[in-house]
Formats: structure tokens, sequence, C-alpha cells
């Protein structure tokens, strides 16, 4: 049994131990990665959104 409790608190002192070692953004770096990925989202969106409008507006012509 006292086996069982060991692993889950070696694992969590690892887990904290590996979280000091991370390299965090800096809140400017977040910002612009931040960014970075709404214009990329908002970009790909707006690229499907036109795409599927003009395949249904051409599917609707061949098919009337």
């Amino acid at each position: 049994m006292a086996e069982g409790v060991k692993k889950p608190v070696k694992f969590l002192k690892e887990v904290t131990a590996e979280m000091k070692r991370v390299t965090w953004p800096t809140g400017r770096e977040l910002r612009k990665y931040t960014g970075v990925v709404v214009a990329t989202v908002t970009f790909i969106a707006i690229f499907f959104a036109i795409s599927d409008f003009v395949i249904s507006s051409l599917l609707q012509l061949i098919t009337n």
C-alpha cells in the first residue's frame, strides 16, 4: 500500500521540478504569439467561408 502512495508523490515532485525548468514566454511574447494565432485562424475562416460560398454558388448554377 505504501508503494502505491509513493509513486504519485514522486511523480508530482518531478512535475514540479520540471515546471521550474520550463522557459515561459514573456507577456509581450505571449501577446505576439496570440495575435499570430488569432490572425491565422481569422484568415483561414474567411478563406473557407469564401470557398464555401463560391462552390455553393457554382453547384447551384449547375443544378438549376
